[in-house]
């Protein structure tokens, strides 16, 4: 079973910065983080393979947000900058477990919680 640790939300004015944290237990295929706000759908944020420099972002994102990894703690780091009070959220890391050559296993951490104030 994996363990995800998650840190780094709160509370952070318009145009402000933060940086969450997710370290994992084990070695993963891919991790990332998606978002869900009140009364709203999850969403896909970023991701980014462990394999590879591939990374992927929401359109809502780019160019605001950066996702990076370190390999040695299997952790992996979202960079929050320009932050948008649309961009308030329950942020839940995401780690991708490689099964076979056509299927992953998800799993989640607890979920962060990131709030912009205007």
């Amino acid at each position: 079973q994996v363990q995800l640790a998650e840190s780094g939300g709160g509370l952070v004015q318009v145009g402000g910065s933060l940086r969450l944290s997710c370290a994992a237990s084990g070695l993963p295929f891919s991790m990332g983080w998606v978002r869900q706000a009140p009364g709203k759908e999850r969403e896909f944020v970023a991701a980014i393979s462990w394999s590879s420099d591939a990374a992927f972002y929401a359109d809502s994102v780019k160019g605001r947000f950066t996702i990076s990894r370190d390999n040695a703690k299997n952790t992996v780091y979202l960079q929050m900058n320009n932050l948008k009070p649309e961009d308030t959220a329950q942020y839940y890391c995401n780690y991708k477990q490689k099964e076979s050559d056509d299927l992953t296993h998800d799993y989640w951490g607890q979920g962060i919680q990131v709030t912009v104030s205007s």
